[in-house]
């Protein structure tokens, strides 16, 4: 009787034909699922330290509102202005930014959101009231002041 022998092979190679399409696919999740920055600020910011931080849990609900004196003087002029969605706006324009900015909530979302206020630390509080009259007068009752945490020294 004829013995079989078993032929030994080398190690098996690992197939890494698929393995650029695997990197190109992570990278266009990680590049449609990213968040840029939607802003630029057109206001300097100073923002004032705090001693009480809450952090926020449902960031899609919140509209941000800069005010700042102008970085670019010499068009918008040195008093403080206000910025909502990288544009300049006045005061009494405040309730129909607030009007837009509610309508691209969804519709169980809109009496839920939240205006949040990065004040420059040395503007007065003429503008800033001013402002928070305009928030009123469009129903946005849920205003935050956004701060920096408190250094502490020893």
């Amino acid at each position: 009787m004829a013995k079989f022998k078993k032929e030994r092979k080398g190690q098996e190679q690992i197939n890494t034909s698929a393995l650029p399409d695997i990197i190109f696919m992570l990278l266009f999740f990680f590049m449609v699922t990213t968040v840029l920055r939607e802003q630029d600020i057109l206001v300097e910011q100073k923002i004032p330290q705090s001693t009480q931080l809450q952090k926020l849990q449902n960031k899609t609900l919140i509209s941000y509102v800069f005010i700042g004196k102008p970085k670019n003087t010499g068009l918008y002029g040195s008093e403080p202005r206000v910025q909502a969605n990288d544009v300049l706006i006045s005061t009494p324009e405040i309730v129909q930014w607030v009007n837009q900015e509610r309508d691209k909530l969804a519709e169980a979302d809109r009496g839920s959101i939240t205006i949040s206020m990065k004040v420059d630390k040395d503007v007065k509080m003429g503008p800033i009231s001013d402002v928070q009259t305009e928030l009123r007068n469009a129903d946005a009752r849920k205003v935050l002041y956004a701060s920096t945490g408190k250094i502490y020294e020893d």
